[in-house]
């Protein structure tokens, strides 16, 4: 396995996309649970903090709907360093306002940049390596994007609470220094070919569900972990488990996905995501004393399913269109993953301000209940 990865490693133009989705992917998660935090700190309820990631997620998405046409049309390099600028230049405003409306404007602003950032990123991983390697490479791409995100999703409340907030907003300024490594690789890439009709999306809808429904889940534990638990050290704990678990599982099952088949394994990972929310909902059903057994169990079994069905869902999604239509794929697959996120936050900060967040922790692990007929549907292709 070690020397395919670093045979992916050498394809041309992998390093480049490696370098510039680590800097951008650390952009992206220092705010991802801290920029909720800076919401609560200027007054805003739960569910207010909740909109903060609905809204840098809406964003995201309408952006990549709009990406195939836009690398069509202008090609790799404007696209790229336009992306890697929206996503790090407005996070200077959170250094200037912690009121709602603030982080909300420049909250949209980075989500327009990471729009274009995820779309490209994942059709490059198609574009530059042979389809019989791309699970290793979607693995590869995928710890590019973990790494930043094991740091600073589970230390970025922490780092926040004892350092500062500053520190958080000056690592979202990280993509900045994307901008070069992006212009050198959209230089590399190949023009992307003319659409020959509309994408196959019917094909698309299994993969993208499944991502939707997981994404769900992970965006919900992502975002409000730090406010669920009884306390800064279990949350960071818990996130660590689950960014580790995560990257572990995305890296791993390209292998597998390259040498067995990706079908074949959706449907026990989609389980494993019911089981860890049914823990974790057990875990904080009561504010004042989580369990920790069952919290960091269920952390570690959502951030296996989490990890695994994103590599998975994301080779599936290739594996239904030609080449023209990588684009498409990859804006689907994101729309998917970028959804549920946002989704997960909206939906978790508006039944915990209603009720509680083990009601809010179980109803989204039953929506990934509900997808399990979808992920056995194809479980022998």
């Amino acid at each position: 396995m070690k020397s395919l990865n670093n045979s992916v490693l050498r394809e041309p133009g992998m390093p480049l996309l490696v370098i510039m989705t680590v800097l951008s992917f650390s952009g992206f998660a220092a705010l991802l649970p801290v920029a909720p935090m800076w919401a609560i700190e200027g007054g805003a309820d739960a569910g207010g903090a909740g909109l903060v990631n609905g809204i840098l997620m809406l964003f995201t998405v309408l952006t990549q709907l709009l990406v195939p046409s836009a690398l069509r049309r202008f090609g790799w390099e404007p696209v790229l360093v336009t992306g890697m600028i929206l996503l790090g230049l407005p996070t200077a405003g959170f250094f200037l306002s912690n009121s709602l409306g603030s982080i909300l404007f420049f909250s949209a602003l980075r989500g327009l940049g990471f729009g274009v950032i995820t779309v490209t990123g994942s059709a490059l991983v198609a574009e530059l390596v042979d389809p019989m390697r791309r699970g290793q490479a979607i693995g590869i791409y995928g710890l590019a994007i973990a790494g930043p995100q094991i740091i600073f999703i589970s230390g970025g409340p922490w780092l926040a609470e004892t350092v500062g907030f500053g520190l958080i907003f000056a690592v979202g300024l990280l993509p900045l220094l994307g901008v070069v490594p992006a212009y050198l690789l959209g230089k590399k890439a190949e023009r992307v070919p003319k659409s020959e009709g509309k994408p196959p999306y019917g094909q698309l809808v299994r993969p993208v569900v499944l991502l939707l429904a997981v994404t769900l889940a992970g965006g919900a534990l992502i975002s409000f972990m730090a406010q669920m638990t009884s306390s800064a050290g279990l949350s960071t704990i818990a996130l660590l488990v689950l960014t580790v678990t995560t990257a572990v599982s995305r890296w791993r099952f390209g292998g597998l996905a390259d040498t067995y088949g990706a079908s074949r394994f959706t449907w026990p990972l989609v389980v494993t995501t019911v089981a860890g929310m049914s823990l974790l909902g057990w875990a904080v059903s009561d504010p004042d004393s989580t369990i920790v057994a069952p919290l960091l169990i269920g952390a570690a079994l959502v951030g296996i399913s989490y990890g695994g069905l994103q590599n998975l869902t994301l080779v599936l999604a290739f594996q239904a269109v030609k080449r023209e239509h990588y684009g498409s794929a990859s804006a689907s697959w994101n729309v998917g993953f970028d959804a549920g996120t946002g989704l997960g936050s909206i939906l978790i900060g508006a039944i915990a301000t209603a009720f509680s967040f083990s009601t809010a922790v179980l109803l989204v692990g039953a929506v990934s209940l509900l997808t399990v007929p979808v992920a056995l549907r194809g479980r022998h292709s």
